[in-house]
């Protein structure tokens, strides 16, 4: 009879979640593979056996940031109007982020500049970007949006409204007292849109 498998993909997945709320809440120099251990209830081997080292930690951990992203973002399919789909975009981001929180620190915080961009890691932290300039391309060919609007530029200026706002409600920074998170969410969503919308 075959031994179990003690390190298996239960224990990794233990091991990638807790080490993005150590991440999230502490910071690189808080994230040590014999304290990690500990709280996940296992032992460094596991990790080194699992991972082979710190360094190939935070690459496992960036490229699960950013693929469970891309699985919510690939939810939005186009529909009939493109600017409700860039609006179902927009919510599909933020709802990511609620999703994980310290995964959304991961991908945005000093994590990422400790690592090499290339191969699968650098394709799927392209993936999100490349998704919203792909929907703002197929808005200007269907006239929803200025005809001589940059794609980039406009991707760009939608993507800082979106981590702005997605920032803020992660830290609990208080709107106001009537305001809905999510309505507000997209109020300053389609009117950030509408700015780059054909007349």
């Amino acid at each position: 009879m075959p031994r179990p498998k003690v390190h298996d993909e239960s224990l990794r997945d233990r091991l990638l979640e807790q080490a993005g709320q150590t991440l999230s809440a502490q910071g690189l120099a808080a994230l040590s593979l014999r304290k990690l251990a500990a709280e996940v209830g296992t032992s460094t081997t596991a990790v080194y056996s699992l991972f082979g080292g710190k360094p190939a930690l935070l690459k496992a951990l960036v490229d699960e940031a950013f693929h469970r992203m891309g699985t919510h973002l690939a939810r939005v399919q186009p529909g009939d109007d493109p600017i409700d789909d860039l609006v179902a975009l927009g919510f599909a981001y933020r709802d990511s982020a609620l999703a994980d929180p310290h995964l959304y620190d991961v991908m945005f915080g000093g994590v990422v500049g400790e690592l090499p961009f290339e191969g699968e890691t650098a394709a799927a932290a392209a993936e999100p970007f490349g998704r919203l300039i792909r929907f703002v391309e197929r808005a200007i060919d269907r006239g929803a949006l200025r005809s001589d609007a940059d794609p980039g530029t406009v991707s760009l200026g939608l993507w800082a409204v979106l981590h702005g706002l997605v920032s803020l409600q992660l830290r609990d920074f208080r709107l106001p007292a009537a305001a809905d998170p999510s309505d507000a969410f997209e109020t300053v969503l389609r009117t950030a849109i509408q700015g780059w919308q054909a007349r």
